[in-house]
């Protein structure tokens, strides 16, 4: 069921018996020393993981980690769907068999996912401190358990919300990191539409793919207008759609998991696509 574009070559590390992957919730009461409170990490293994020890992966770090893979721990009860949108993906070869690592939020989230203080909420400005966490303590401790593969060209962040909003800051702040960005409903309206004036000042590094998106009904929209102006940000910062960028709005699609989940394989397909070479010449 894989599909290679003449000229091309697709790395496949194969997988016999195993369709599923494997969620744990594997770090239970991670507590950081940026952000003490503790919270749970998630992790997502490949199918292929589990039977060739050989193998190492990409990794996909993700926000609200609650919400990615159980309804009983999901808000409202609704999950993303995340480790059955992996498997569907992996089983044809549309999305990269990767790590996906789930990191839950805290009471503190809106201080964590922002990158400045909201005048009008009197709040937020925690966003230097979670990257950092997740930079200097829970990748560490992933690459130092699991059968990684580092460096940007081999690491995503991903999130939704305040979570896209603190995705698109770690584009602009942190590509060193991240190659591969996704940002479901980015809440660009937070302190004055600040992300899009850190958009216009990214430097040469930057993620090689963004992924951005947003419904078109309820409350404001879910914020449509303002997600136009961040795709427009990203083009005139040198992105190109349909190329590096995919700008997407779901029609008849609100601000909450159910259709976070529905744009979720389109997403990964984008920014997890299968890996391919340009073949050497016979």
């Amino acid at each position: 069921n894989y599909v290679a574009k003449p000229g091309t070559t697709i790395d496949v590390a194969p997988h016999f018996t195993r369709v599923a992957g494997e969620v744990t919730r594997r770090w239970p009461d991670f507590v950081s020393t940026q952000l003490p409170r503790a919270r749970g990490i998630w992790v997502y293994l490949p199918p292929t993981y589990l039977e060739n020890t050989a193998a190492r992966f990409d990794v996909l770090y993700m926000h609200d980690g609650a919400n990615l893979f159980s309804p009983a721990t999901a808000y409202g009860g609704v999950e993303w769907q995340v480790d059955e949108t992996m498997n569907a993906g992996a089983s044809t070869g549309a999305i990269r068999e990767t790590i996906v690592v789930g990191i839950e939020s805290t009471s503190e989230r809106i201080y964590e996912l922002t990158p400045s203080v909201d005048p009008g909420r009197n709040a937020g400005g925690g966003a230097n401190e979670y990257l950092a966490m997740v930079r200097t303590e829970i990748m560490p401790k992933v690459n130092g358990e699991l059968r990684t593969l580092t460096g940007p060209e081999h690491t995503g962040v991903m999130g939704s919300s305040l979570g896209g909003l603190v995705s698109v800051y770690a584009a602009v702040h942190q590509a060193d990191v991240f190659g591969v960005v996704g940002a479901m409903s980015p809440s660009t309206w937070w302190d004055g539409r600040m992300i899009l004036g850190e958009v216009a000042a990214m430097p040469a590094q930057r993620p090689r793919r963004i992924y951005v998106d947003s419904g078109d009904s309820g409350v404001e929209q879910d914020d449509r207008a303002n997600t136009a102006l961040l795709d427009q940000a990203l083009v005139t910062a040198g992105y190109v759609e349909g190329e590096s960028l995919k700008y997407v709005v779901q029609s008849g699609a609100e601000h909450n998991e159910r259709y976070w989940a529905e744009r979720l394989p389109g997403a990964l397909r984008f920014l997890l696509g299968a890996r391919e070479h340009t073949a050497a010449a016979p």
